[in-house]
């Protein structure tokens, strides 16, 4: 299961076979329940992680008790590539959002494929360059964008073409109201005034982690306001 996975994991996908055998064997599966701390701020990077089923939050608390979530990853998705090449300690914190099921591909391991097959390295950085190209957006957001325009480029961001944008969407939340409100930089109570204000102007239902839209390009059309 671990091979198969890594051949499709996107940073892997062209690599021969012979490849992916070496890299799986300098691979080890992390199973953690919700809640579990996969590694602390501070700890030595040995590798990096990919997500083979569940959630994982990445963040930091403030001296003041505040906690800052910076990212959030599901399945198919890796992290941990950057402080692996730079030979620093983690620069956040890690926690399970949900039972999950994680790889640690090993530094040796990559470092050693890194010589034989320059694809390899070009598909790791362009995962490193998409990253920093988000943190830029991220910034940009925090700085140029309000609370309600941050909220709902959240709720459309995976949202492309669709045949009929007025028909109604529903949405699960991935992760608790107060992990996504610290992750758009904002309080849990701001976020919350916010989804109230677009489900009293019609744009949203909101029951629970459950949230629908109920008119795609009217809610598009609020990002202006």
């Amino acid at each position: 299961m671990t091979r198969s996975f890594l051949a499709n994991l996107a940073l892997f996908s062209e690599l021969d076979s012979d490849v992916i055998d070496r890299i799986a064997a300098g691979t080890t599966e992390l199973r953690l329940p919700k809640g579990q701390v996969l590694f602390h701020r501070g700890e030595p990077c040995s590798g990096f992680h990919a997500v083979m089923y569940g959630q994982v939050k990445l963040g930091f608390v403030s001296p003041q008790g505040a906690e800052k979530v910076m990212e959030i990853f599901g399945p198919g998705q890796s992290f941990g590539q950057a402080a692996m090449f730079l030979g620093r300690a983690y620069p956040v914190d890690a926690e399970c959002l949900a039972d999950s099921l994680l790889l640690h591909i090993s530094k040796a391991s990559i470092d050693s494929e890194l010589v034989r097959d320059p694809r390899l390295a070009r598909r790791i950085l362009a995962g490193l360059s998409r990253r920093l190209v988000g943190l830029v957006h991220d910034v940009e957001g925090y700085s140029l964008r309000s609370g309600m325009q941050r909220v709902i480029g959240y709720l459309l961001r995976d949202i492309v073409g669709r045949d009929d944008p007025a028909a109604p969407i529903r949405l699960v939340l991935g992760a608790g109201k107060g992990v996504i409100a610290s992750r758009l930089n904002l309080t849990p109570e701001h976020f919350s005034r916010i989804l109230g204000e677009l489900s009293r102007e019609t744009l949203i239902s909101v029951r629970g982690a459950e949230i629908t839209i109920l008119d795609v390009s009217r809610l598009r059309g609020f990002l202006g306001t």
